[in-house]
């Protein structure tokens, strides 16, 4: 690894360095386990966006538990970007032609500084300000992600697709603006609805879109991902790599490695990594008096108003949901919870827990890291010691969530 990044140090003429930025603790339950820079939006996650408009590999300024598996390269000269704003053409641009002591801003954001030193040693009320006050795709919170997620696709769209032509469509397919539809090589799609009136679909290499799958634009297949038999997918939906999607899914982000493969609706929600919703698990995304929903917040110890009419279930990796699991408006689930019976359970399930609505307890990190062992391994993934020392320490500083059951 050293000498891959001195390797980096030779060819590229500037270091770029995404770091979290003051709206990370907004994003938990998803940034316990990766940096803000990691979060899918649209069809990339945050650094591949960065990555393809800078023509550089990035690394990160993140927690430092996280550090190990997301490691921060700093050279002589380092650009260090807000991983919570998306790049376009206009911002690239500001941001190449930066000078050393100078940084953009977006009202009261910062996007990005250019220093020689260390980022420790940074004094940014010495630098030369330059106002960015332009459009410009921005996520300050949970609700944001899925909020712009159709925005995004179609941004990545155009970047993955320029001067590119799509693979071929079997005419088994039903196509609607098939201008606004494309396939990587190695689809298997039969007998399926894909309408892109009102977005593009993007389908990545080697997914398998199974029959009498209807599809709406705004949407992203990843990689090696597949739709059951039948699936109704609403705009504004990723799925990411790795995953198998079933029954309905409106407006939401499944960020990779997750399975949700029979029916049952899934809305406006956030899905992590390496998480399992059981057959006929249902999400509610709007009240029955459809006030804006709360959603538990980290920082503040309480719920807090979304601001939103609309918001379903927050989960956070490795959680799992048993058969016919009914998760209330705007619920947050954490990292290795397992979550299962009738009822509602409640709306705020910390991490490592155990149970569902007639009560939780802890669940043992042992048992937690044997299943997590196992799931991983289906898909010829190492549950590394990295992964382990990561989830060690999250179950160390959310066990005073889990006191006060």
């Amino acid at each position: 690894m050293k000498g891959f990044f001195l390797f980096l140090h030779k060819i590229q003429t500037m270091n770029y360095i995404l770091f979290d930025g003051p709206s990370r603790n907004n994003f938990l339950p998803l940034t316990y386990t990766r940096p803000v820079a990691e979060i899918r939006v649209g069809i990339l996650t945050i650094r591949e966006k960065w990555e393809a408009f800078l023509e550089s590999t990035i690394t990160f300024v993140t927690e430092d538990y996280l550090s190990e598996k997301f490691p921060m390269v700093e050279f002589d000269k380092n650009i260090f970007i807000n991983a919570s704003f998306l790049p376009n053409a206009k911002i690239v641009n500001l941001i190449i032609n930066l000078k050393p002591n100078e940084l953009i801003n977006s009202g009261n954001d910062l996007i990005a500084f250019y220093a020689n030193e260390s980022q420790d040693e940074v004094d940014l009320d010495s630098f030369t300000k330059i106002e960015y006050n332009e459009k410009v795709l921005h996520i300050n919170s949970l609700t944001d992600i899925f909020k712009i997620n159709s925005l995004a696709i179609e941004e990545d769209f155009k970047l993955l697709t320029k001067n590119r032509d799509s693979s071929k469509i079997s005419n088994t397919n039903n196509l609607i603006n098939s201008d606004n539809i494309f396939l990587e090589e190695g689809v298997s799609m039969e007998y399926s609805t894909l309408n892109a009136s009102n977005g593009p679909i993007y389908i990545s290499k080697n997914c398998e879109i199974m029959e009498g799958s209807l599809i709406r634009g705004p949407f992203a297949l990843c990689e090696n991902s597949t739709l059951k038999l039948g699936s109704k997918i609403y705009g504004g939906t990723t799925i990411g790599p790795n995953c198998k999607i079933g029954g309905e899914v409106k407006n939401s982000v499944v960020i990779g490695n997750s399975n949700k493969g029979h029916d049952g609706f899934l809305g406006n929600s956030l899905i992590g990594e390496w998480c399992n919703l059981g057959a006929d698990t249902n999400t509610s995304n709007l009240k029955n008096n459809y006030t804006d929903i709360k959603i538990w917040n980290y920082d503040s110890n309480k719920f807090l108003s979304t601001g939103e009419q609309f918001c379903g279930l927050i989960m956070g990796d490795h959680s799992k949901s048993g058969i016919n699991t009914m998760f209330n408006t705007g619920t947050v689930v954490g990292v290795c919870s397992n979550v299962f019976g009738s009822g509602f359970p409640r709306n705020f399930i910390p991490s490592f827990s155990w149970g569902g609505n007639k009560g939780f307890s802890n669940y043992k990190i042992e048992k937690a890291f044997e299943v997590n062992n196992i799931v991983m391994k289906r898909r010829n993934c190492d549950f590394s010691d990295k992964d382990k020392a990561i989830l060690t320490h999250i179950n160390e500083i959310t066990s005073p969530y889990r006191s006060n059951f």
